[in-house]
């Protein structure tokens, strides 16, 4: 089996979210011959059972803001989803590799680059668990193109306001790192099972 790697915010890491060209990217992967696409994310928790430091495969998701479509120029309605099968293999996956992810979990999409107000959050958690800059755009553009695709989140903080601490990029970057060897297991047991 063949895997394509793409670092959606380019190889240094320096394309901030607000800036990433979704179509582009999910384009590319179309025609590298793609047929899944299992993503990874960092995203903040909206609720406080939802601890940094543990991963998430998300079953739904929402965004407020555009959405970028492969069909700016004629009338087209597809319905986007997260591919359950996909799904379920992360999951298997990540218990192959002595890890733990929750099954179940809305993704709310903003658009950064920066972070939520205390106030978007309030709303945000009313709708969602996580919140994440990547996730519907690149699902929304998958489904339009006939690819599967899921995702496998690290949740990498509390967002805003949902506890007393602050919220640093420091402290987001340091728990990505801390969360970087999980996901990496859970990603090789999923390209195994699915090879």
């Amino acid at each position: 089996m063949k895997v394509a790697f793409l670092a959606r915010h380019g190889p240094a890491h320096t394309v901030p979210p607000h800036r990433v060209n979704h179509r582009a990217n999910l384009w590319a992967l179309r025609d590298a011959g793609a047929d899944r696409i299992i993503a990874t994310s960092s995203v903040g928790s909206l609720k406080l059972p939802v601890r940094p430091g543990t991963l998430v495969v998300p079953h739904d998701y929402v965004a407020f803001w555009d959405i970028p479509t492969f069909y700016d120029t004629e009338v087209r309605h597809v319905t986007p989803v997260l591919d359950d099968g996909l799904r379920r293999t992360l999951l298997a996956a990540t218990r192959r590799a002595k890890g733990r992810a929750a099954s179940k979990a809305v993704y709310v999409q903003a658009t950064g680059p920066r972070l939520e107000t205390k106030a978007e959050i309030a709303f945000f958690r009313t709708v969602g668990d996580v919140l994440g800059m990547t996730v519907a755009s690149e699902a929304t553009l998958a489904a339009e193109l006939g690819i599967p695709y899921a995702a496998l989140c690290s949740v990498d903080n509390y967002c805003n306001g949902i506890t007393k601490a602050p919220v640093t990029f420091e402290a987001i970057a340091s728990m990505q790192r801390e969360s970087a060897a999980a996901v990496e297991r859970s990603l090789g047991a999923a390209v195994e099972a699915l090879g």
